[in-house]
């Protein structure tokens, strides 16, 4: 897992909920490329077209409040996204994210801070995110312990395969 990760940012604002991350409509769809086709539809139509993989997610308050379907978190995998960043996180949405081995960092005035296109540089253990076309630093929560324990393996899954093989 990246510890130091850039990207371009794709900026959303509050309460962005898990079905506008990943649309109902599109819940009988299982294949992981297929619903990474799907990713932040219905808050950005352009964003899957415009996204590389890597970028980073910039988000306001309450990101994926709603829905407790891991849909949204595993579009989000399926599409690459490097890193989420937000002002705060809905809880259930936090705890899928992380299980699937995606990185969430809260990020207090991010939202402020990034304007969709600028090139952001997120440190993950240091808490420290770098707006690069700004220049602006800001002091993020740096992930550590179990969490980050469950990101290095890449998942909780593959974290307990790995603990059983021991």
């Amino acid at each position: 897992m990246k510890k130091v990760i850039k990207g371009k940012a794709f900026v959303f604002g509050p309460n962005i909920d898990t079905d506008q991350i990943y649309p109902g409509r599109f819940l009988d769809i299982t294949d992981p490329e297929d619903v990474g086709k799907h990713a932040m539809e219905g808050a950005d139509p352009d964003f899957r077209h415009e996204f590389k993989l890597g970028d980073i997610i910039v988000a306001s308050t309450n990101f994926g409040c709603g829905s407790s379907r891991e849909h949204a978190a595993v579009t989000l995998k399926a599409v690459g996204v490097g890193v989420i960043l937000a002002d705060s996180f809905a809880r259930i949405f936090y705890r899928n994210a992380i299980n699937l081995g995606i990185p969430l960092i809260v990020c207090p005035g991010i939202a402020n801070q990034v304007k969709k296109g600028d090139t952001l540089t997120v440190d993950i253990l240091g808490g420290k995110v770098i707006n690069e076309t700004t220049g602006i630093v800001l002091e993020a929560q740096a992930l550590a312990g179990y969490a980050m324990n469950i990101l290095e393996n890449g998942g909780i899954k593959t974290l307990i395969k790995n603990q059983y093989r021991q």
